[in-house]
C-alpha cells in the first residue's frame, strides 16, 4: 500500500543523494577493507596492509574515498590514524531510499 505523503520525486530524489555512495560501495577493494574494519572495530592502513592486497598507497586512498562518503572516520593515536566505521547515516539513506521504492513501486 502506497503511502499519502511518498511521491516519485522523493525516491528519485533519494536516489540522486545516493549515488555517491553507491559509487563508493561498487569498488571490491573498498568493499573488503570496510569488511576488514568491521572485523576489527578499527585499524591503521599499515594493519589494512596485512589483511588486503594493496599497497599502501591504495588503501590510503580508498580511505580517503570511503572518509568522504562518510562510512568511515578516523582518529590519531599518537602518529597513527587508525580507522573505524561510520555508517549510520549512509545506512539511514539506504533505508529511506528502501522505503521510498517500497512505497512507491509494484513488488
Amino acid at each position: 500500500m502506497k503511502q499519502p505523503d511518498a511521491t516519485p520525486e522523493l525516491s528519485l530524489s533519494l536516489f540522486e543523494d545516493a549515488i555517491p555512495l553507491f559509487q563508493v560501495l561498487a569498488d571490491v577493494n573498498r568493499q573488503r577493507i570496510i569488511v576488514e574494519i568491521a572485523k576489527h572495530e578499527r585499524l591503521n592502513v599499515n594493519q589494512i596492509d596485512e589483511k588486503i592486497e594493496l599497497s599502501r598507497p591504495a588503501i590510503s586512498h580508498h580511505l580517503k574515498l570511503l572518509r568522504q562518503a562518510g562510512i568511515v572516520s578516523s582518529e590519531k593515536v599518537g602518529t597513527e590514524n587508525f580507522y573505524f566505521l561510520t555508517l549510520e547515516d549512509a545506512v539511514g539513506l539506504l533505508k529511506a531510499l528502501t522505503r521510498a521504492i517500497e512505497d512507491e513501486c509494484i513488488l
